[in-house]
């Protein structure tokens, strides 16, 4: 069965730093689009942070731009999102999704396979 899981998550103050990591179950990511996308409670999911195969195209959502980076190590079969100077707004559920044949990136519905999802709080 393939899947993705996500880690990394948990309570940080603000202005602190997580890593949230994407590890595939079942198929090796190298050929799949990855994104990293969130939900707060009472808002709709959004695109976080996404990136090609290859590694060659990111995308970010203009409210982390600058404080978040997505990475991937295709031979770890991993995806990072490394996110810095986290805000109390940053805080979500942040899921990993993969997607073999994404034409636009960060769409939801572009990507096949979804993990559960790691809480992420950033409280004082």
């Amino acid at each position: 069965q393939l899947h993705v899981v996500e880690s990394g998550g948990g309570l940080v103050q603000p202005g602190g730093s997580l890593r949230l990591s994407c590890a595939a179950s079942g198929f090796t990511l190298d050929y799949y689009d990855i994104g990293w996308f969130r939900q707060a409670p009472g808002k709709e999911r959004e695109g976080v942070s996404c990136i090609s195969s290859s590694g060659g195209r990111t995308h970010y959502a203009s409210s982390v731009q600058g404080r978040f980076t997505i990475s991937r190590d295709n031979a770890k079969n991993t995806v990072y999102l490394q996110m810095n100077s986290l805000r109390p707004e940053d805080t979500a559920v942040y899921y990993c999704a993969a997607g073999a044949t994404v034409n636009e990136m960060c769409i939801d519905w572009e990507y096949d396979y979804w993990g559960q999802g790691t809480q992420v709080t950033v409280s004082s």
